[in-house]
C-alpha cells in the first residue's frame, strides 16, 4: 500500500510538471490574441502488470507531448502521437488484424493521465496479457 501511494504522488508530480507550463501559458495569453496555435497534447503513460491501477505497482512510466512537436520520455514519440492521432485518441485504439495471441491469463494494466487535443484524460484499459497489449497501438504502449 505504501509503495502505491509512492507511486501516485510520482505520477502526480510528473502530471503537474508536465501539463503546468500547457496551463500558464494559456492564461498569460493576452484577451485579444489567440491563446495557441494548437491543441495541448501531454501525457503520463504507465504499465503494470495486475488487474487495476489501485491494485496494481507501476513497472514503467513515461511522458509523451504531441504539440506541438512529439517529444518527452516515451522512445518512439512521432509513432505514438501518429498513432493517437490517426485513431482519434485512446479510446478508438484498436487491434491489429494480423495479431495472434494465446489465451493465457496474465493482465496488464495501461494508464494515461493528462490533456489530449486541449481535452483532460484519464484513461485505464487492461489488457488480458502482453500480447494483447502490444496488438493495440504498436507504438503508443510499447515502453
Amino acid at each position: 500500500m505504501r509503495n502505491t501511494a509512492r507511486w501516485a504522488a510520482t505520477l502526480a508530480l510528473t502530471a503537474t510538471a508536465v501539463c503546468g507550463p500547457l496551463t500558464g501559458a494559456a492564461l498569460a495569453a493576452p484577451a485579444t490574441a489567440p491563446a495557441s496555435l494548437y491543441a495541448p497534447s501531454a501525457l503520463v503513460l504507465t504499465i503494470a502488470h495486475g488487474e487495476s491501477a489501485a491494485t496494481a505497482t507501476p513497472q514503467r512510466a513515461v511522458t509523451l507531448n504531441c504539440a506541438p512537436t512529439p517529444s518527452g520520455t516515451h522512445p518512439a514519440p512521432a509513432l505514438a502521437c501518429a498513432e493517437l492521432r490517426a485513431a482519434g485518441g485512446l479510446d478508438a485504439l484498436a487491434p491489429g488484424d494480423d495479431v495472434l495471441c494465446t489465451k493465457q491469463y496474465d493482465p496488464v494494466v495501461v494508464t494515461a493521465d493528462g490533456v489530449w487535443q486541449g481535452e483532460r484524460v484519464s484513461y485505464e484499459h487492461t489488457f488480458a496479457n502482453q500480447c494483447v497489449k502490444d496488438a493495440y497501438g504498436t507504438g503508443v504502449f510499447a515502453f
